[in-house]
């Protein structure tokens, strides 16, 4: 890397410092619960939108159908600790895992198309997910399935009288993703992803294996949804199919990092830090007229941030495709 550049990586992580500083200390005056809610899902969803990135952004694999690693994590940290005695604590990293594994079996049939197919074809899979836990008596069914509350502690993950250390908890959670995609960015993976996104043809001819390159995307962005959802679980503490497996929250997953900046390290935490906030006041004060005025409102926002920033709202704060100087 050139000076220009190293320069430049510096700043990013002076950047990241900064936002997490700020971050830590945004909910400390804070003593609405309704707004400590909203902080702590706004986090959460900046989390994935960036585990999508990895996949949906820098390797340009879009992929509509990660509620399935989403949900999937949920289940298994749930289940873990309900049936097994495993601390959510650790559930964490076993949704993760499995979360992870899945996405190859998922990538191997699915890789083999392109562009719109492949898009097509993850919202299958996601809907065979969604339907397979809504029937599997196993896991619940359409019931569902209750997480008790065991007392307060980080091993459990349970919180019942403040929402200070769930905030602090997808906090590490959205830092752990920004900081992976960071050095990614750099990596010789990172290379390659941008090159598979840019020109396969050309990248094949560069050494780049295609194949490979996409699993290993589709692996770290599933483990890393997975083990968003299985925060939101213990958050919650109850899930079903229709909270976690739903198309809907593949949408929610991919949408910040597309209107944010796809293949940008800032891109879905400013797009969650104006869409989660935008969506949760807009269904708060104007969802209960039963007319639907908060979903117009809602997707005239998002057309709006398309029509008028369609490389992302990062770009109102520098050039979209700064990353790519890297290469």
């Amino acid at each position: 890397m050139d000076n220009a550049i190293l320069r430049r990586r510096k700043r990013e992580v002076l950047g990241g410092v900064i936002v997490l500083a700020a971050l830590a200390l945004l909910p400390l005056p804070i003593k609405d619960v309704y707004t400590q809610n909203l902080i702590i899902i706004t986090v959460l969803f900046a989390g994935l939108a960036q585990a999508w990135n990895i996949l949906g952004g820098y390797c340009g694999q879009i992929s509509l159908g990660h509620a399935l690693y989403f949900g999937v994590g949920g289940y298994v940290s749930t289940l873990l600790y309900l049936k097994a005695g495993l601390p959510p604590s650790l559930g964490l990293f076993a949704a993760f895992g499995v979360s992870g594994l899945l996405a190859l079996p998922v990538g191997w049939p699915c890789f083999r198309l392109s562009g719109h197919y492949y898009a097509i074809a993850t919202v299958v899979v996601g809907e065979i997910g969604y339907l397979l836990f809504l029937n599997w008596d196993f896991v619940g069914g359409a019931t569902g399935v209750f997480i008790p509350f065991h007392g307060e502690s980080w091993a459990q993950l349970q919180f019942k009288t403040a929402k200070l250390p769930y905030h602090y908890l997808v906090l590490a959670f959205a830092a752990a993703t920004w900081l992976t995609a960071f050095l990614l960015e750099g990596s010789r993976w990172g290379f390659a992803w941008r090159a598979v996104k840019d020109d396969v043809t050309a990248a094949r001819s560069l050494g780049v294996n295609i194949f490979s390159s996409k699993m290993a995307a589709a692996a770290l962005s599933g483990g890393f949804t997975g083990m968003g959802g299985a925060i939101y679980a213990q958050y919650v503490g109850y899930i079903d199919p229709d909270s976690v497996l739903a198309g809907h929250f593949s949408i929610l997953i991919a949408l910040p990092a597309v209107l944010g900046g796809v293949s940008t390290l800032w891109g879905p935490l400013i797009g969650a830090a104006v869409l989660m906030p935008a969506s949760e006041l807009s269904r708060s004060y104007l969802g209960g007229s039963g007319r639907g005025v908060d979903l117009m409102l809602y997707g005239g926002l998002i057309v709006i941030v398309a029509l008028a920033r369609p490389q992302g709202l990062v770009s109102l704060f520098g050039r979209k495709d700064d990353h790519a100087r890297i290469a």
